[in-house]
């Protein structure tokens, strides 16, 4: 998917995909019909694309800040890459 925002491209093709909350079951890949996918740009920039199966609703590209990017990627079940590979930076020990 590609989609211009604030005048920039962002492209799931070309970018790097960080996690996401796909629940395959043999059958579907959406939970409850929805899933959404945390990607980061070659440049660095980070995205969440939002896709739907569900008649009215279309697939949408989301711009993240930094923070919100982590607090996503928090949130994803399925991690395809480690925390610091993905922002640069060791988790804070709690």
């Amino acid at each position: 998917m590609k989609q211009i925002i604030d005048g920039k491209l962002y492209n799931t093709e070309t970018a790097t995909a960080l996690a996401d909350n796909e629940f395959a079951d043999g059958a579907n890949r959406m939970n409850v019909g929805r899933s959404t996918t945390l990607y980061k740009t070659r440049k660095g920039a980070y995205f969440a694309e939002h896709c739907t199966c569900w008649q009215g609703e279309h697939d949408t590209i989301e711009v993240l800040t930094l923070e919100e990017a982590k607090s996503l990627y928090e949130g994803l079940r399925n991690q395809y890459t480690s925390y610091v590979l993905a922002f640069g930076v060791e988790p804070v020990e709690a």
